[in-house]
Formats: structure tokens, sequence, C-alpha cells
């Protein structure tokens, strides 16, 4: 039997930097710290405010020899075209013009297109460990 109920509760990112990955997603996407676990390894959880969805950074363990990222590959995919084929996370905001000045501000390169039908906008980047990111502009019913 299928899991009932099941709903994304958070997703994790390892990082050599949390702090800087930390700042990051606070500055762009509005996160929050919020208090996480003393575990054997640093750790900073982040929480976006009224929608219980949680991203967990997690210290780099150097002899796991995981990718980082797309930037850590032996021939490292930078440009975000190629995002919408590729491992990202997706988040949704109401005000997605506005949202897409701020990375342009920032200097953050970026690919736009839209859902075949129109309706849905979406930019995708990268965060600073080369981690895909996706944001879609939100469907009014």
């Amino acid at each position: 039997m299928a899991a009932k109920g099941a709903c994304l509760n958070h997703v994790s990112r390892e990082s050599a930097d949390i702090r800087r990955l930390a700042g990051f997603y606070k500055e762009i996407l509005g996160f929050e710290e919020v208090e996480s676990p003393n575990f054997e390894f640093k750790v900073i959880w982040l929480s976006l405010p009224t929608t219980g969805f949680f991203l967990h950074l997690i210290e780099r363990l150097p002899e796991a020899r995981l990718p980082e990222g797309p930037y850590s590959a032996s021939s490292p995919t930078v440009d975000p075209k190629y995002l919408p084929r590729g491992h990202h996370v997706c988040f949704t905001v109401s005000n997605f013009d506005s949202f897409v000045q701020t990375l342009k501000d920032k200097g953050i390169e970026t690919f736009q297109r839209a859902l075949p039908n129109g309706k849905v906008k979406q930019i995708f980047f990268f965060d600073p460990d080369g981690n895909g990111v996706e944001v879609a502009s939100r469907v009014d019913p």
C-alpha cells in the first residue's frame, strides 16, 4: 500500500560552506533560520514561513566523495538553460516579475521560459554551490 498523506517535508543540501548557502537562501527566497539539532556535524535548518517547508543545509563530509553539485563535476555545466531537464528544486512565488528583477540586480545568471500553455512563467538559476533552482509564477485559480 502506498503512503497516505505524504507531503514534502524538506530538501537537504550538502555544502562546504553552509553559512554562505544559508545567507543565499535567506536573501534570495526569504527563508528563515530555525532551531536545528546538535549533530556530530554542523547543520543549519531553514524554513519558508507559512509553508511548512524546510531546507536542511549539512556540512560536507569530504571523505564521502559525493559530488557537491554541478560545479564539482569533472566537466561542470554552469549554463542554467540546461536546468529544466536537470536536477533542481522549484519554489513558487506571487511576485515573479519583481523577483526576476532582484536576480538580475544581483548579477545571477538565469534562464527564463514559460510552460507550453503560457500560464506559468519559470526562471532557472544556480545557488552558490551549483545546485539547480527554479522559481515559478503562481497561477491564480
